[in-house]
């Protein structure tokens, strides 16, 4: 800024002061805004890993199984209860400890009976055999019980399974690093729409980062991410964001409350996921017991979107054979229900193979009559 030459000496100090102290209040304005942006997004992208394994279809590991496992502890309950019958021996042999510290007069006592059926003591001396087997079916079972719970035991819903029995080891539960290729179709009015997406999941001890992205080959790049922790049964999604045309918006998940993209604040309701998280979430359920996937039953969670929090519930509506470069894939096909007072018209249905790891191998996004967007897995990488 060029000083005027007729003003003199302290009228150029106070003018260039004041110029100073705009600049100031400039670098200082620009300094709050770049806080604000670096608070209002908190992800903090992961390295992309080296995937060195191509996933490829196997017969799966049916979660039913170990959620079936769950139940054999019951039977050895039932040849233990049984053993009620032999409470009344139990007692013959419990007072014997008792007679021997008061005085032999109950020793003395005992033969008196035993005299005159003679039988008898070696039936009783029989019995206290089964017994020791008992013991041994009951120390059986809680093998089984302690075990179940690092597989399954967090497939028990509500049967109280408690997570401390769940929590160890239970990060290990979870896929390692995966990489999903999509041949993206679909169409938009009267135009077809062709591109590419991936879904890409990846674990750094206890943090997590789930990424959507859709490429189509005339329109703007859509990418969704999800970060936060891995839980003992759950995802525990921290800051989702999405980027749409360029333009970012999201939400961030505190303790007890989601912080939504309009600056509303709405109380946190339990095992709540964002847009992102839900396609690991949902996958994790199905591996791990959690959900059975089968049809006619359906799987409910909350989930957090950048407007707003709902509960949503996918029904398992068909099993359907799917052909894919990876070949006949076998797939359970979730629809959405329904939600009370939508705010847009975007579902999403998916299909989840149980031979690939049950990860979602088909994704259609529906928007509306006029457009959807179809995702048809090509290629599974694994770290």
């Amino acid at each position: 800024m060029a000083v005027p030459p007729d003003l003199n000496r302290g009228s150029r100090r106070r003018l260039l002061a004041v110029v100073a102290v705009v600049l100031l209040a400039h670098v200082a304005a620009l300094e709050g805004l770049s806080r604000w942006q670096a608070e209002t997004r908190l992800l903090k992208p992961m390295v992309s890993p080296l995937y060195t394994r191509i996933l490829e279809p196997e017969a799966p590991k049916a979660p039913p199984a170990v959620v079936a496992q769950a139940a054999p502890p019951s039977p050895p309950t039932a040849t233990i209860r049984p053993t009620p019958s032999l409470p009344a021996q139990a007692t013959r042999t419990l007072p014997q400890p008792k007679a021997e510290e008061p005085a032999p007069e109950p020793r003395a006592a005992a033969p008196e009976p035993a005299v005159p059926e003679p039988e008898p003591p070696a039936e009783v001396a029989s019995p206290p055999e089964p017994p020791a087997p008992a013991v041994a079916q009951a120390a059986d079972p809680p093998s089984p019980r302690a075990s179940a719970p690092a597989t399954a035991g967090s497939s028990a819903v509500g049967t109280g399974t408690d997570t401390a029995a769940v929590t160890p080891g239970s990060t290990e539960s979870w896929p390692s690093d995966t990489r999903l290729r999509y041949r993206l179709g679909g169409r938009f009015r009267s135009g077809e729409l062709y591109g590419d997406a991936r879904v890409l999941w990846q674990r750094e001890g206890a943090k997590y980062q789930v990424r959507v992205e859709v490429e189509l080959t005339f329109m703007a790049k859509l990418v969704m991410t999800s970060q936060g922790e891995v839980g003992p049964t759950s995802l525990q999604p921290q800051v989702y964001e999405e980027v749409r045309n360029g333009r970012p918006r999201g939400l961030r998940v505190g303790e007890r409350e989601v912080l939504l993209g309009n600056g509303k604040v709405v109380p946190r309701p339990p095992g709540v996921q964002d847009t992102a998280s839900q396609f690991v979430e949902l996958s994790h359920r199905f591996a791990s017991g959690q959900e059975r996937l089968e049809v006619g039953r359906a799987v409910s969670f909350w989930m957090a979107r950048p407007s707003q929090v709902d509960l949503w519930t996918y029904d398992v509506v068909a099993s359907e054979t799917l052909r894919t470069k990876l070949g006949d894939i076998e797939a359970f096909h979730l629809k959405p229900r329904p939600i009370a007072n939508p705010r847009g018209n975007i579902t999403a249905e998916m299909w989840f193979a149980p031979s690939l790891q049950y990860l979602p191998v088909r994704i259609r996004v529906n928007m509306g009559d006029e457009a959807h967007i179809d995702l048809l897995v090509e290629s599974i990488e694994q770290r």
